[in-house]
Order: structure tokens, then C-alpha cells, then sequence
């Protein structure tokens, strides 16, 4: 076996390491931006949350969530 063919799987996980670093500030700044959210929803009275088509409930439930659990749609 040549020596090529062992370096792929190195080169080829040093390159996934390197995409996922690249990505890491754009998901910290999605992550802080869906932290604020998620606070602000807590301090919306009932009128507002009526106009986004939540229920207090609803909205103490999602702001409980953590800043890192993006729903699917955010999420590459």
C-alpha cells in the first residue's frame, strides 16, 4: 500500500477539523443572537406574543432552551 493512500484519512479529517473551525465564529454569533431572543421573549407581555402566535407558555418554554440548541432550520 503506498504511503498516499495512508495519508488520505488524515488529510481528509484535518480538512473536516479545519470547515468546522471556519464556521465555529458565524455559529457563536447565531448562538448569542438566539440567547437575546430568547430572553427578550420572556419579557414580551401577552398582546405581543399574541402578534408572533405564541402563548405565554410557549414563550417561557423557549426561552428556557439553551443558546446552543438552534432549531433545524438554523443549523448547516
Amino acid at each position: 500500500m503506498s504511503l498516499r493512500a495512508h495519508a488520505l484519512p488524515i488529510t481528509s479529517g484535518l480538512h473536516r477539523l479545519t470547515a468546522s473551525l471556519a464556521r465555529l465564529p458565524s455559529r457563536m454569533l447565531k448562538a448569542a443572537a438566539l440567547a437575546r431572543s430568547r430572553r427578550a421573549l420572556r419579557h414580551l407581555d401577552d398582546h405581543l406574543l399574541r402578534d408572533v402566535g405564541l402563548t405565554r407558555s410557549e414563550a417561557l418554554t423557549e426561552a428556557a432552551q439553551s443558546a446552543w440548541k438552534a432549531p433545524a432550520h438554523w443549523q448547516e
